[in-house]
């Protein structure tokens, strides 16, 4: 039976810019190839890395505390959601409203003046941090544990490195931390400060003079809550910060307890870069294994893990017709998958609600200009893996892509070799617990076929849609299947049969 399909007003399936309709024709009309045969061999004697149980999750803006009633064990559909995608997936509450945002423990509290440290400086069209500022109080706190106990996930916590002081930090670590107990995996301070654009001099700001701002916060935290573990530095793209950081940590005779190392990773971005095109997104990305092989090199020097906490197709927002469309499912698929063999702990998608992200750029989504028909009727922001539309929680293409890569939670990556020939196409093999191997085929390529020669195995799931542009995505149990064909633009998951 198949999972639940994506279900969008009639509206979405409008072409949202002329360059998007020319896309949609020309994958829409193009005839598939003669099928390729790709060959396929398992090496199950070679385990690769372990993919944790938890390994999925999805970022949220931690201005969503804003409204208790959004992470609540009421928002019924939410959790239903989130269950859809994993029994035990990991919320990181973060982004760039994290840093604006004001712990409020009492009815009476008022919003505590700027630090000395803050240097605000607001792009031209945008609100400034103070305009942004919201927030965050025990009852969003207390609701948020409701909802993690009733979806079965975790959460990564985030808490303002760019206005606010140790004092304050700690006073917040407390509550949180014995609210949400258990569900709590651990702090992070401050969201991507390698480009501290708002709140610093960046001539005076790097890796080091991060660090020391974020370690007196951490030991604050860790004075009160001697538990607290921490991962940083949730750098937007500055991946040498990881090792920067590292190094000095290593030299600390008492440091914070880090759990992880944590960067974020996005395609492309902004919407109007011309980069940001289906063909674009479905091909490797070189920067995907550098950024992998610097986070595992840095994290070995202090004994922990790496996780990628904050990405998607195309920053600020997403960009309509690329973000929101099948294309996208398959990009997650192979994106969630590639990390996994890279040895990361986990991924997080980001998404949430439309105004959160867009106050997380300064107030608007710069995808929304690029729309010719009723924004309203898209999913805002287009990224979103789960949007928000009229009362009801809707799974957009992403998810279905995360969906695919949640087979895999709780396996180890087994060796593989895999010849696809001229087809873009990719394969990842993993043993189960139970013995059983998994062997995934995402066939990226827009014309082509793929003939799988892989004897007692068969196809299980299927990932699918009319077109890379559909808006309607299917994934699923096959009921019975007979070959191992992977048509053109779609991705399946084989079981051995004997």
């Amino acid at each position: 039976m198949l999972l639940r399909m994506s279900r969008m007003d009639r509206r979405r399936f409008l072409v949202a810019s002329a360059a998007a309709a020319a896309t949609l024709k020309s994958f829409a009309q193009t005839p598939a190839a003669a099928p390729q045969t790709a060959k396929l061999t398992l090496h199950p004697d070679k385990p690769g890395h372990a993919i944790p149980a938890n390994f999925l999750g999805l970022s949220y803006e931690t201005q969503q505390l804003s409204e208790p009633s959004f992470f609540s064990p009421a928002n019924t559909g939410l959790i239903a959601q989130l269950r859809a995608l994993s029994p035990h997936g990991v919320l990181r509450i973060g982004g760039n409203t994290s840093d604006v945002g004001w712990w409020k423990p009492t009815p009476e509290s008022t919003k505590p003046p700027l630090p000395a440290n803050v240097v605000l400086q607001t792009p031209a069209g945008e609100k400034s941090p103070e305009e942004l500022a919201y927030a965050v109080t025990p009852e969003a706190v207390r609701n948020l544990r409701g909802f993690l106990d009733a979806t079965g996930w975790t959460c990564i916590y985030g808490i303002n490195l760019g206005t606010n002081t140790p004092e304050l930090a700690a006073d917040q670590a407390v509550f949180v931390a014995k609210t949400l107990g258990a569900k709590l995996e651990y702090f992070q301070l401050g969201n991507e400060p390698d480009g501290f654009r708002r709140f610093r001099d960046k001539t005076k700001w790097n890796a080091d003079t991060y660090l020391d701002e974020w370690l007196p916060m951490a030991n604050a935290i860790r004075a009160r809550v001697p538990e607290a573990r921490f991962a940083l530095p949730d750098v937007a793209g500055n991946i040498g910060w990881l090792a920067s950081i590292a190094d000095r940590l290593a030299t600390l005779t008492d440091s914070p307890r880090i759990a992880a190392l944590t960067h974020h990773y996005y395609f492309t971005g902004p919407p109007s870069n011309p980069k940001a095109t289906i063909a674009n997104l479905l091909q490797p990305d070189s920067k995907v294994l550098h950024n992998g092989q610097l986070a595992q090199a840095a994290a070995a020097k202090l004994h922990t893990g790496y996780r990628m906490t904050e990405g998607n197709t195309c920053y600020r927002g997403g960009k309509p017709g690329f973000s929101d469309v099948f294309a996208a499912s398959l990009w997650a698929a192979d994106y969630l998958l590639t990390l996994a063999t890279l040895g990361y702990s986990g991924v997080n998608l980001h998404g949430g609600e439309g105004k959160m992200v867009a106050n997380s750029l300064g107030g608007k989504l710069p995808g929304d200009e690029l729309v010719h028909d009723d924004p309203a009727s898209h999913p805002h922001p287009y990224y979103t893996p789960i949007a928000h539309i009229g009362s009801s929680y809707v799974a957009e293409p992403v998810s279905f892509g995360m969906r695919f890569a949640q087979q895999f939670a709780g396996a180890t990556l087994i060796d593989l070799d895999f010849d696809p020939g001229d087809v873009n196409a990719t394969a990842y093999a993993a043993k189960l617990p139970s013995g059983q191997i998994l062997v995934a085929v995402i066939n990226k390529d827009a014309t082509q076929d793929l003939d799988l020669t892989l004897p007692s195995y068969r196809i299980a799931y299927r990932l699918t849609a009319e077109s890379l542009t559909s808006t309607t995505v299917k994934f699923g149990a096959v009921a019975a299947s007979h070959g191992t064909t992977i048509p053109v633009a779609s991705a399946a998951i084989l079981h051995r049969t004997t």
